[in-house]
């Protein structure tokens, strides 16, 4: 079944009901950008959620969990800039056919993009049975397998058990050549 990314993220941004769960550490405020060719996970599961900010700040965010990923020709990209000097930090990774991968990865988002294809979806669900910290009564879904070409992503937090990140490059890029990942979402 084909379905665009972002009706998935819309709608479970609109049936979350004052978010789910809140990260497991405090985020910055800033977000970040990802951006892969393809992402490829096992175990999908994804529901809403808050981020939470050291002083208090909240920000509703799509929580997804993928127990196994993949993500090919990985881009990540932090605007670090300062008044009067665009600053972009960029992570390259899974180039040249060898995925960068993530093991118990865990994402809050603000955004998704990209062409996804899922296994055995089940749209609909209670979160609380994908995750007990969950507001009970509010929306989830899961896969058995999301399969994301030409993803692009706002995020607010990432963690992970592993992440293997081949060919890593990371780079501090400044003025002209301070690009990030991608443009802004419309």
């Amino acid at each position: 079944m084909m379905v665009p990314a972002t009706a998935v993220a819309g709608a479970i941004v609109f049936g979350m009901a004052n978010g789910a769960i809140a990260a497991s550490f405090d985020v910055s405020g800033q977000t970040f950008k990802v951006g892969a060719s393809k992402l490829v996970g096992d175990g999908f599961e994804q529901y809403g959620g808050i981020a939470n900010e050291k002083d208090g700040t909240l920000h509703p965010v799509a929580v997804s969990e993928i127990a196994d990923a993949r993500l090919y020709d990985l881009c990540q990209s932090v605007n670090a800039s300062i008044p009067g000097m665009k600053i972009v930090l960029t992570i390259n990774a899974g180039g040249n056919g060898k995925p960068a991968r993530a093991k118990g990865l865990l994402i809050d988002m603000d955004s998704l993009e990209g062409d996804a294809t899922f296994t055995n979806i089940q749209i609909g669900r209670d979160a609380t049975d994908l995750n007990e910290h969950a507001l009970k009564k509010s929306f989830g879904q899961s896969a058995d397998k999301v399969v994301i070409t030409d993803l692009r992503q706002v995020a607010r937090s990432t963690s992970a058990g592993t992440f293997n990140l081949t060919g890593l490059k990371l780079k501090v890029n400044v003025g002209d050549k301070a690009k990030e990942c991608f443009p802004d979402p419309k």
